[in-house]
């Protein structure tokens, strides 16, 4: 399956599958990669892997939508199957979002549908809660609110801080981003109806793995 992978910054996401794929681990082809920064490194992963590149600056459009539009232009060409956001910092319109519906998949650091939004680490932390983790979803016009797919458990430590949580978090985003998307690949997870589906049937709740 043709994946495009959309990164803002270091691509630590992107270097999992790229791992993955060389390895022969899931059926996918990584046919580009692409970043809305031109300092991404991100970008510069893909190129040593002999990946195709993109760069479109969000700076240069005057709103979300004609960004989007230029996005959606250039991951055309290549004619994914599967758009994959991998620390993509932008905030997709409805309209992108409707023209791949069903093909979008993310990963958020925690275990939705708690703590939508940013700096999730320190929240968990303030809330006292017993687990920690992320989880991998469609992607819809709700921000983090998409039918979600996969999700990775952690016990939260006494000794944990912020840092420690977003390196144990990102441990496992590494892990189980893959396997979503390879559960796609395989046709075993699809979008309809606004749901997720898995081998036919409606999935209530994401699949947990606990690490």
């Amino acid at each position: 399956m043709k994946a495009a992978i959309l990164v803002s910054g270091s691509g630590s996401n992107l270097q999992s599958f790229i791992d993955q794929v060389a390895g022969n681990r899931i059926d996918l082809e990584i046919a580009v990669v692409l970043a809305n920064r031109s300092d991404a490194w991100g970008l510069v992963r893909a190129k040593k892997s002999g990946i195709d590149t993109a760069c479109i600056e969000h700076a240069n459009f005057a709103d979300r939508e004609s960004f989007d539009r230029a996005i959606a232009n250039e991951l055309d060409r290549f004619a994914p199957e599967l758009i994959i956001l991998a620390g993509f910092m932008r905030i997709l319109s409805p309209w992108f979002v409707k023209h791949f519906e069903g093909k979008i998949l993310n990963i958020h650091p925690a275990l939705l549908p708690l703590y939508t939004g940013l700096h999730t680490h320190e929240r968990v932390l303030k809330a006292g809660d017993s687990h920690h983790g992320s989880t991998v979803h469609f992607v819809t016009e709700e921000l983090d609110g998409g039918p979600r797919i996969l999700a990775g458990r952690i016990a939260i430590r006494a000794d944990d801080t912020a840092d420690t949580l977003r390196s144990r978090v990102q441990a496992v985003e590494h892990q189980i981003y893959p396997q979503a998307a390879q559960l796609f690949a395989q046709g075993r997870v699809t979008y309809r109806d606004g749901n997720a589906w898995l081998d036919g049937k409606i999935m209530a709740d994401p699949l947990i793995l606990n690490f």
